[in-house]
């Protein structure tokens, strides 16, 4: 068929379509876009505990070379381009834990929140979503018992309080390792890179309103019953992930031992800018990998695409990321 009778064509299916219009009615312009998102939380079961993850909001790092700077810039960008990800920007989630054991409401890390006014916007504006998203969920801020923080970094304890620095979880306890609680809420640690300053006050602020109902939580010791600690230090010093057991499943909630499932997997000993002892870090997280690539245990990542449900698996010098698929979770 040439060009003209295809013309032609598409032309007489144009002016069929319009003479098909009822009389007295004309096309109208497609619905506005509407530019919101839903609440975004995922319900599961981990053995006898009912566990929701709820979003604190998108956080994003920019351009991923300063993130990763003693990585090679351009395996850096094959990596992400192989992987279909944008290689001008790197975006990580914020999915925090809620767990349910039946006796208690536990919420692992709480987001950025809004203590402390235009530093917790250091990422941008999506962030700090966390207690809008609990309560489309159907969970009451003061309805949690614990929090347990994985560390003190502004996005996993900087929304324990508001901007007047009361309590946003009245009635909660707050479990951290204690190096984590002495080192970040030490202003004689504001040193080294700018970010630091504000880490600390953030941290004391939040910490502090809850000075009075602290657990100290300690290496392979439980936390509560069916939550075990595990020490990963490096990205903080005393950075925690937690083993969750019922019922014969367990899940590991990860934290930050690795903030992305791409460059930080195929190479686990790259190290990353925000990390306290990047090397050590590095070492944590290679230890860590392979352990739960061999123990085949669900994992939950912070940082991973929402909502950092998935295994990890060896391959090569590093690992895969296997996101868990979400109707094979839910209740």
């Amino acid at each position: 068929m040439s060009a003209f009778s295809r013309r032609a064509l598409l032309g007489a299916a144009s002016a069929g379509f319009a003479a098909s219009l009822l009389p007295g009615l004309s096309a109208r312009a497609a619905a506005p876009f509407q530019n919101t998102l839903p609440p975004a939380w995922h319900r599961f079961r981990i053995g006898e505990f009912e566990a929701t993850i709820v979003s604190d909001g998108t956080l994003p790092l920019g351009k991923p070379e300063p993130a990763f700077p003693a990585s090679p810039p351009e395996e850096i960008r094959a990596l992400l381009t192989g992987n279909f990800l944008d290689p001008g920007a790197a975006t990580l989630e914020q999915n925090a834990l809620i767990l349910n054991t039946g006796k208690q409401l536990i919420l692992f890390d709480t987001g950025m929140g809004e203590s402390m006014g235009a530093a917790s916007k250091m990422f941008g504006p999506t962030t700090g979503r966390l207690l809008a998203n609990m309560r489309a969920a159907g969970i009451q801020p003061e309805q949690i018992d614990l929090v347990i923080l994985t560390h003190a970094h502004c996005d996993h304890c900087w929304a324990l309080v508001d901007a007047e620095g009361k309590r946003n979880f009245p009635n909660a306890q707050v479990a951290i390792s204690e190096t984590d609680l002495k080192f970040w809420t030490d202003s004689g640690n504001k040193k080294g890179p700018e970010f630091m300053t504000s880490f600390i006050d953030g941290a004391t602020k939040n910490l502090g309103a809850y000075r009075d109902r602290m657990i100290m939580v300690k290496d392979g010791q439980p936390v509560v019953p069916g939550i075990v600690a595990l020490s990963t230090p490096g990205h903080t010093f005393g950075h925690m992930c937690y083993a969750i057991t019922s019922g014969g499943t367990t899940v590991v909630n990860t934290g930050d031992l690795a903030h992305h499932q791409i460059l930080l997997l195929r190479k686990p000993l790259w190290e990353f800018s925000f990390d306290s002892d990047p090397k050590l870090s590095a070492q944590s997280r290679a230890r860590m990998l392979d352990r739960l690539a061999k123990d085949e245990h669900l994992i939950l990542s912070y940082h991973f695409p929402w909502p950092g449900l998935g295994h990890v698996k060896r391959e090569g010098e590093g690992y895969g990321w296997y996101p868990a698929p979400t109707n094979v979770t839910a209740l």
